[in-house]
């Protein structure tokens, strides 16, 4: 009998293609790419600057709610088109959005109200927090911990919280 080493060697040796897990390397290289040109993206379109999310909330400005409303559009679409396609995700099931209950959605009011005080507080909503620090705004260092502190609090309370 052979042992669990030469099972999966003999194994691997029959398999053509390499597995994802001998090259995570590359998809995170690519992945990170990704993010690297979103957060131009982001900079870019102004969609992180501190004015624009200001005007945003004093509701002076559309730039923000086109950004935002193009974006569902985009997605809507684009979710649509893939069903319509047949495409299906990495592990084979189909593409489906199904229905949440929503309840009576006191946590959504509550936690999309302190999602909002601290967007408008530190003037970044946490999607763009690691662009504005590598485009040199070093204080969001201090709100990009304090998302993760929130978040790691968050994990550690959720069990006693009403869900």
């Amino acid at each position: 009998m052979s042992s669990p080493a030469e099972a999966h060697r003999t194994i691997g040796a029959e398999d053509a293609e390499p597995s994802s897990s001998e090259a995570p390397g590359a998809a995170l290289a690519i992945y990170l790419l990704l993010g690297f040109l979103f957060g131009i993206i982001l900079i870019k379109a102004e969609i992180v600057s501190w004015f624009r999310i200001q005007e945003m909330f004093r509701l002076q400005s559309i730039h923000m709610y086109g950004i935002m409303g193009s974006g569902v559009a985009t997605a809507a679409l684009s979710v649509a088109l893939l069903k319509r396609a047949g495409v299906t995700t990495l592990g084979g099931d189909p593409i489906r959005v199904t229905r949440k209950e929503l309840g009576s959605g006191r946590r959504y009011v509550l936690g999309g109200l302190a999602f909002g005080a601290g967007w408008a507080m530190t003037g970044a909503c946490p999607g763009p927090l690691l662009a504005l620090i590598g485009y040199g705004v070093t204080s969001m260092i201090v709100v990009l911990a304090a998302a993760l502190i929130g978040t790691w609090s968050y994990g550690l309370l959720r069990p006693r919280l009403p869900h």
